[in-house]
């Protein structure tokens, strides 16, 4: 590996020794996508189960005829 190659990786790892603060804002808005996934992941699970009480019941009425 060439020495440019070589001295360019060693530069770069000085950023991995920075702290990173976080955003207060970021943190609000990450609280306010949360919420919303929660809230669309119970209507999917919502409709799956109503989707598959459904299923299962066609299926019965089905293969006991």
């Amino acid at each position: 590996m060439p020495r440019e190659k070589q001295q360019e990786y060693k530069d770069h790892s000085t950023y991995h020794n920075e702290e990173i603060q976080p955003n207060p804002e970021l943190n609000d808005n990450v609280d306010d996508l949360t919420d919303d996934l929660d809230a669309l992941l119970d209507e999917i699970e919502e409709i799956l189960e109503e989707d598959s009480e459904e299923f299962v019941e066609n299926f019965i009425q089905r293969g006991g005829q």
